[in-house]
């Protein structure tokens, strides 16, 4: 695991300067070493910082170059099935000097060039430079497991693993996109191909693109890799069964592939304790294995699970407890540290165990992505049957439900919404998992705001987002759900959040449930096969009857839960009050303080629950600070 950054420079300029601040602006991602290349023309210059994981010799130092077939690469990632790729090229007479993964992704390149990437299993960010043809080859992993951005000026194009790495060299500096603030109050951070900085964007997972470097070269993605959601054929479940645990089995193999000690996340949910239970007779010493929790009471506490699965499979397992004043100190970090607004409150619950892993491993494994390729969250059992009484029962019986939800469910409640809805097809219903309530936005945005947002709305945004329904419109409502969070949520937010908060750490963390072979495998299951008898994740709970408890497998899914509801009615009230009722808070041109106001009196005396609203602008008025500070410089 690394990080890497990149500039095409169109007229002579400091290239080897600023490449070299490019590279040192995130030091935590590569602590092992760090090296850097400038073209002899000084039109391009790469950059990189090593996690060593793979054959942590000197040998494996990027850039790394192939003098014969006049390429360089910087890499940031894995490429768990390499032994079996370079298998293949030394048949074709490739010779290898290292016994890494990165050479083997250039000599790929060199046989197959960009069809290489259709053979590669794992997480990655990649720059290619090829001599012979003068253009620079930019790819993501399919999922969007490893982050790239890219911007371009008159001066140049930069890319890096991390936002703030461009933000260090680009002339001038770059302006909140003001736009997309709806955007992000909507979802929780902004999806797609755009960011909240102008001109700052991020290569669409599965997407790759070439570039010359000379002024005017197109800069176009090209999509690789499409998820593909369609069931052809019902096998039958003994089928599915069978090849899930197959395939799960391979995922998990593939990355024990490493160098350097290895450790599981386990929260003591179906996700984590599957990984843990599955890999544990694959290992002759005890895993180590890592959880965290709030001392608040069992609603925030996964850890009696977590011991339960760790006593049974007799791991060396290690907790950490966090208090409201570490999840205080730690936002401006948190902010610093994602680049971008996401209002993903488990991600400070997550550095504070990557820190606790770091001190034992350098590699994690978690469960990550099962309930998006499963369907494991509760909205998906909720939307699924509610299809089918809005398809069967007409407009009489959605009013009558619509009626009945209002009032009996919880004001504010997504069910309400959707009851409501009943009437609109699923592109006006359904916007996420993580989706705000329509309300809070008209309740705090000033009026003028308000009619901004009404008059302009981001129109490439709106495409994306109507483009991932189009490309489902003939499939069943839950692979239509799945399909839109896989391309939004997944690696908008909870990829985002393991990226960089593993990565502050140093900490390289893998993902076994999105192996694509499996995600592919489960988007091409019939969808009753992952949601039967009102419950979630049928086939994973089926695959794993035999060797989780029972305790295990059919508990309520918490994941990574942070007492936000406790803590700003309590100790973080003063807090939140400061950050958010100030003139330096960035929100007075978009927010009326006055509401701002109510809502956080309302919460303290629990009237009403805004704690996902509270936590939301916290780290929207911080990002904005940050954002402005930097404009100042």
């Amino acid at each position: 695991m690394c990080g890497i950054a990149g500039i095409i420079r169109y007229s002579r300029g400091a290239i080897a300067r600023d490449i070299t601040i490019m590279r040192d602006t995130f030091p935590w991602r590569g602590p092992d070493d760090r090296g850097s290349w400038v073209h002899p023309e000084g039109i391009i210059a790469l950059g990189h910082r090593r996690l060593s994981i793979l054959d942590p010799t000197p040998a494996g130092h990027q850039p790394m170059h192939s003098s014969e077939h006049g390429l360089t690469i910087v890499f940031n990632g894995e490429v768990y099935n390499y032994l079996e790729i370079r298998k293949e090229l030394e048949k074709k007479g490739y010779c290898f000097t290292t016994g890494t993964d990165t050479e083997v992704i250039l000599k790929s390149f060199a046989e197959w060039g960009e069809n290489s990437l259709s053979r590669f299993n794992g997480m990655f960010a990649l720059a290619i430079w090829d001599e012979h043809s003068r253009r620079l080859f930019l790819a993501r992993d399919r999922l969007g497991i490893k982050p790239l951005y890219y911007f371009a000026d008159s001066q140049g194009i930069y890319f890096a693993s991390e936002v703030k790495a461009i933000l260090r060299v680009v002339q001038g500096r770059l302006p909140v996109r003001e736009d997309l603030i709806d955007a992000y109050m909507g979802f929780g951070y902004v999806p797609g191909e755009e960011t909240m900085l102008d001109g700052v964007k991020r290569l669409l997972p599965g997407h790759c693109m070439h570039i010359k470097p000379e002024p005017g070269a197109s800069i176009r993605p090209d999509q690789y890799w499409q998820l593909d959601f369609t069931c052809r054929q019902d096998r039958g479940e003994a089928y599915y069964l069978e090849k899930g645990r197959v395939l799960l089995d391979s995922a998990i193999d593939l990355r024990l592939r490493s160098d350097v000690p290895l450790g599981i996340f386990l929260s003591g949910g179906l996700d984590s304790s599957s990984v843990v239970g599955l890999l544990a007779p694959r290992v002759s010493e005890p895993l180590k294995t890592f959880s965290v929790a709030y001392d608040f009471g069992r609603q925030y506490d996964e850890t009696p699970y977590a011991r339960m699965v760790a006593e049974k499979f007799q791991t060396d397992h290690h907790q950490i407890m966090l208090t409201p004043e570490q999840f205080r100190d730690f936002i401006p970090r948190f902010i610093e540290l994602m680049d971008e607004p996401v209002a993903e409150s488990a991600a400070i619950s997550l550095y504070f165990v990557s820190k606790l892993a770091r001190e034992h491993v350098t590699v994690v494994l978690s469960g990550e992505g099962s309930d998006e390729i499963f369907a494991g969250y509760d909205l998906y059992r909720y939307m699924a049957v509610l299809e089918r009484y809005f398809t069967l029962g007409g407009s009489g019986l959605t009013s009558l439900l619509a009626r009945l939800g209002k009032t009996l469910l919880p004001e504010g409640s997504k069910l309400v919404k959707y009851l409501q809805l009943g009437s609109l097809p699923l592109e006006k219903r359904y916007k996420g998992i993580s989706t705000y309530e329509e309300r809070y936005r008209q309740r705090l945005y000033t009026p003028e705001f308000a009619r901004r947002c009404r008059e302009n709305q981001h129109t490439g945004l709106v495409h994306f987002l109507n483009g991932l329904f189009g490309q489902t419109a003939n499939l069943d409502v839950l692979s239509r759900m799945l399909y839109f969070d896989t391309r939004t949520w997944l690696v908008d937010d909870l990829l985002i959040k393991a990226d960089r908060m593993s990565m502050a750490a140093s900490l390289e963390l893998r993902v076994p449930f999105l192996d694509y072979r499996l995600v592919e495998f489960a988007a091409s299951m019939p969808s009753g096969y992952k949601i039967r008898g009102g419950k979630g994740k049928y086939l994973l709970k089926q695959m794993m009857r035999d060797i989780l408890p029972p305790e295990i497998i059919h508990r309520k899914k918490m994941g990574f839960p942070t007492p936000l509801k406790i803590m700003f009615a309590g100790e973080l009230y003063d807090y939140a009050c400061d950050i958010l009722l100030t003139h330096h808070s960035g929100l007075t041109k978009y927010f009326s303080q006055k509401a701002i106001a109510e809502i956080l009196r309302e919460h303290k005396e629990q009237q009403q629950d805004h704690h996902r609203i509270i936590w939301q602008l916290i780290v929207l008025a911080l990002w904005i600070q940050q954002a402005n500070q930097r404009v100042q410089q």
